[in-house]
């Protein structure tokens, strides 16, 4: 005896349920396929949100270390000396510190001239990697280009760059920084810090060995630069994270509330699936209550109808959502293993039992309707 044989003979509310729905296909189908759509919606979206979320977190990158230490405008400081740079190194005591020096400039190649921000610091390598050339470790002359003004001016490495009339052999093109940075040298250049005349900084970088540390850090910064007048802002990148993955979570939740929706449209199509049902097989009915059928096998009957459509609704729309899912994934992050994640699997279970659970709350009226009627006006009216 195979195993559906088995699971018939045990439950044979399950077997009178199948034939019942049998009877009419059409109508049974319609009424699974609002599940399946339900169901693909829910976990559709739900996957959705978590692909939004991965994307963003890759550009993002892995910078929750960074600390930003910058002048407060609002007390009247406007940039920062050597001995501010001092303490805040002497506060520091892992991790690096990179001052940062800013201005606008004007560069020019063959005649195209663009006005583009320029940031004096002393390593670079520590911030950005090349696309092209190398970064050298104690920068004393030359320019670094980013990316998109490479592009712009059809710069690579060798070339000679015109940096306020001035000319410097450019060293590397930086990679695109794609993701949140206090230094962002896409668009602009970067020089030794000597090129900046006197030593006022805009701003402070410094990279902790771990979140925990840079926000160790931040607080011991903010202790020694802040004693007498708030005299910093700190920012911590890992903050800004923190409030980004919160923002994914609440479109999560409202995609699948949005999910949710069309599964509710399909309760209303189970209910009058199995209301039409009842009504049509009210003879039938009659016969089993006269023959002694006990009004709880008749709601286990058409409850178990709704529990199969609610089933067969259930996997057929899982597996069309796991499909959605991998191509989804394949198409923007070119990976489709995110499509099985726990919080995508998650997903998918959340939406079967919200179908199954919306399925037999939706046969419940009908079956309680079923078993309360008399079996004489049933053969009656039958």
């Amino acid at each position: 005896m195979n195993p559906i044989d088995r699971l018939y003979r045990r439950f044979p509310a399950v077997l009178m349920a199948r034939r019942n729905l049998s009877r009419n296909r059409l109508r049974s189908a319609l009424a699974a396929l609002g599940i399946v759509i339900g169901v693909l919606a829910i976990a559709s979206l739900g996957m959705f949100g978590t692909t939004l979320r991965v994307g963003a977190d890759q550009q993002l990158g892995e910078f929750g270390n960074e600390i930003g230490v910058l002048p407060n405008a609002e007390a009247g400081v406007e940039n920062f000396t050597e001995r501010d740079v001092q303490e805040i190194e002497r506060v520091v005591s892992r991790g690096e510190v990179i001052p940062v020096q800013s201005r606008s400039v004007s560069v020019g190649r063959g005649g195209d001239v663009r006005f583009v921000r320029a940031y004096g610091i002393e390593s670079p390598g520590e911030l950005f990697e090349a696309e092209d050339g190398r970064i050298p470790e104690r920068f004393r002359n030359g320019v670094l280009v980013g990316s998109s003004l490479a592009d712009d001016l059809d710069v690579e490495p060798g070339n000679t760059l015109t940096v306020d009339g001035r000319n410097y052999r450019v060293l590397a093109v930086l990679e695109d920084v794609g993701q949140i940075s206090f230094v962002n040298p896409d668009n602009g250049v970067v020089l030794p810090p000597s090129e900046f005349g006197r030593e006022r900084y805009a701003q402070v970088i410094v990279t902790a060995e771990s979140g925990a540390a840079a926000n160790e850090t931040a607080m011991a910064i903010r202790d020694s630069l802040n004693r007498r007048q708030e005299r910093v802002v700190v920012v911590e990148l890992s903050s800004i994270t923190e409030n980004i993955d919160q923002f994914f979570g609440i479109i999560n939740t409202f995609l699948v509330g949005v999910g949710s929706i069309s599964l509710l449209v399909a309760a209303v199509s189970i209910l009058n699936v199995m209301l039409m049902s009842t009504v049509e097989r009210r003879g039938e009915i009659g016969v089993l209550r006269a023959v002694g059928v006990q009004r709880s096998e008749v709601m286990r009957t058409i409850l178990a109808e709704a529990a199969l459509l609610g089933v067969v609704g259930g996997v057929v729309g899982s597996a069309l959502a796991v499909l959605a899912g991998l191509a989804l994934n394949v198409y923007v992050l070119d990976d489709p293993m995110v499509t099985f994640r726990s919080r995508n699997l998650l997903y998918l279970v959340l939406a079967f039992l919200f179908a199954l659970v919306t399925s037999l709350l939706s046969g419940l009226y009908p079956a309680w309707k079923a078993a309360r009627e008399h079996p004489v006006e049933a053969l009656r009216s039958g």
